[in-house]
């Protein structure tokens, strides 16, 4: 009887084996990961460096020229001209102080050829510059040699750090003076902030002039000559005259540097090294728990296996889950696409209703103003047909005793006030229909004599004096009958329900200017003006400063709307003399241009 086959069990050594295969993998691991880490840091400190040079020379080209112009400015040369006058050195102490609060810079001086400084904008400070001698500064005789003075050190008077521009003042090819300005980087320096990566500036002596570590602050990053150290002793540019060397381990850093040419300095970066070496130890870290789950892999393939297959089902269920989500995702956005459609058309709908809406309130406007107007036109009405009346009688009496030519005269006057009735009948007519015609020429004056009629009985019974100031030149706009006559006609009833509650006197003044666009016409009353609240409602339906029974507050709302139809404005506003001024602006009419409608009176 054959035995039943026996898988063979494994072998320990094969994992040995295995591992003894594998860990020699780590080392190349770590050197992919060095030079990765590495590269990655070299190019963000590159970047940092980039941003931290053009930070320093952004704050040093800010205050490159203004020497210059602080040169030419004629409270400084009056001083230099006139060194021993006191007033002339006051006024440019003061405004040397001015000067450097408005552009923000340490210190701003005047100085003499000789090197003693004649104004400063720190003259009424303990550590005043007025008075000393600054002659050894390289920027001063750079400055006498008629280039601009450029020049780092620490201040001997206020021992603060500083960058110095200086530039001569000339008259002529003689040079009268020098203007030195001072520049704070002690605020640049703090803006450095406290990062792993520390920032140093050096000047062409190799010393740390700024940093982000304050103990390595004015150290020599390199051996100096004797020359050199004697031009130092002489400039005085550092707090001390021997200075202490830098000493870094080369090793333990990752330099980047970038040299400024227009300065002589070098910017430097330095980025720990262990800012690689912390990532580039997790990396091997993990390869090395990649290894040893590698090795637990391999001894434990079958129950992988099996483990394989559940999350093969698992993510079978899954994605069922998923799809069915989906689906009913799909079905509420389908329904919500559909509420939206609903509420597209429904707001499409109100729009129409609030178009519709928007005309029937013109022509109710229209309507309330063609009632108020009613009494006033019976009004004129009345008195043609009493004079009708008595001419009629008249004319009977004279052609009973044969009076002929009288009698025709009688009813030649009777002729001319029928004509008269008519028109206002017209009127009447046209401003109750709706206008709804394109810019016509209209003639502005015969508009608002029009209007005027309609009121007249109303504004003699009121006791208003009206001021014309009109051209006598036709003024022809685009407008249209009927709509410029309802307009001017709701303008001055305003004007009269303003003036009802004033005491005499009483007046209405209308004006036109004319200008490239076309016509302003201005009517302004001695009422009581515009409130605060008027002016800024004064347009909207139904707003209205008098009582229900006076009036429905559409009148300027209609204006508005149908001066802004004819490509016009209306401007609201109180005069400076008192009452309120309603300017209409209309554009000139085209006087090349076949305008229709011109006797749609008949």
């Amino acid at each position: 009887m054959t035995p039943p086959f026996i898988p063979r069990r494994p072998r320990w050594r094969n994992l040995v084996l295995l591992a003894i295969v594998l860990v020699p993998l780590l080392w190349p691991l770590e050197q992919l990961a060095t030079r990765y880490y590495t590269n990655e840091l070299l190019e963000q400190n590159r970047q940092t460096l980039d941003l931290y040079v053009a930070n320093l020379l952004g704050s040093l080209r800010r205050y490159e020229v203004l020497p210059r112009i602080l040169g030419d400015l004629p409270a400084l040369r009056e001083a230099l001209y006139a060194a021993d006058e006191p007033r002339a050195r006051d006024s440019a102490n003061r405004l040397l102080k001015r000067l450097r609060h408005e552009t923000g810079a340490d210190v701003i001086y005047l100085m003499e050829p000789g090197g003693d400084t004649l104004a400063a904008s720190n003259w009424d400070d303990a550590d005043s510059f007025v008075g000393r001698n600054f002659a050894f500064r390289p920027y001063f005789r750079q400055a006498l040699a008629g280039r601009l003075g450029r020049f780092f050190g620490l201040g001997t008077t206020s021992g603060k750090r500083g960058y110095y521009f200086a530039s001569a003042v000339r008259d002529g090819n003689r040079i009268i003076g020098v203007v030195v300005v001072k520049i704070d980087l002690d605020h640049t320096e703090m803006l450095w902030g406290n990062t792993p990566a520390q920032l140093l500036v050096t000047d062409h002596y190799g010393v740390v002039i700024l940093t982000s570590k304050p103990e390595w602050r004015f150290r020599a990053t390199r051996a100096m000559d004797a020359e050199e150290r004697e031009q130092l002793a002489f400039d005085q540019p550092y707090p001390t005259r021997e200075t202490k060397d830098l000493t870094l381990d080369l090793t333990a850093w990752l330099i980047q540097s970038r040299e400024l040419k227009e300065t002589g300095w070098t910017v430097r970066i330095l980025a720990p090294t262990t800012q690689v070496e912390r990532p580039v130890r997790t990396v091997v870290a993990i390869g090395a728990t990649v290894l040893v789950a590698l090795l637990l892999w391999v001894g434990l393939l079958m129950q992988r296996r099996r483990h394989f297959v559940d999350r093969i089902a698992m993510e079978a269920k899954a994605r069922q889950d998923l799809e069915q989500r989906v689906q009913a995702r799909t079905q509420d956005l389908q329904a919500l696409n559909e509420r939206l459609k609903d509420e597209v058309l429904e707001r499409e709908h109100a729009q129409q209703e609030l178009v519709r809406a928007q005309d029937e309130l013109l022509q109710a406007g229209k309507l309330s103003a063609l009632g108020t107007m009613s009494a006033s036109i019976s009004h004129e009405l009345n008195q043609p047909l009493a004079a009708i009346r008595s001419y009629a009688d008249n004319a009977r009496v004279l052609l009973d005793h044969q009076r002929n030519e009288d009698a025709r005269a009688n009813l030649q006057l009777i002729s001319e006030l029928t004509g008269r009735m008519a028109s206002i009948i017209a009127h009447l007519r046209a401003f109750a229909r709706r206008d709804r015609h394109a810019p016509e020429r209209v003639a502005l004056q015969p508009a608002i004599d029009d209007a005027l009629a309609l009121l007249a009985k109303r504004r003699q019974a009121m006791g208003v004096e009206l001021i014309r100031d009109l051209p006598d030149a036709t003024l022809w706009v685009q407008a249209g009958e009927t709509r410029l006559r309802q307009v001017l006609s709701n303008l001055l009833a305003n004007a009269l329900d303003a003036l009802a509650e004033r005491p005499l006197p009483r007046r209405i003044r209308l004006s036109a200017s004319q200008h490239e666009e076309g016509v302003t016409l201005s009517l302004h009353d001695n009422g009581p003006g515009f409130s605060a609240e008027a002016l800024g409602r004064a347009r909207e339906p139904f707003f209205t400063t008098k009582t229900s029974a006076q009036g429905l507050g559409l009148g300027l709302a209609i204006c508005d709307t149908l001066i802004r139809a004819l490509g016009g404005e209306l401007s609201l506003g109180n005069h400076p003399d008192g009452g309120a001024l309603v300017s209409l602006t209309l554009r000139w009419a085209d006087q090349g241009r076949a305008f229709p409608n011109e006797d749609y009176l008949q």
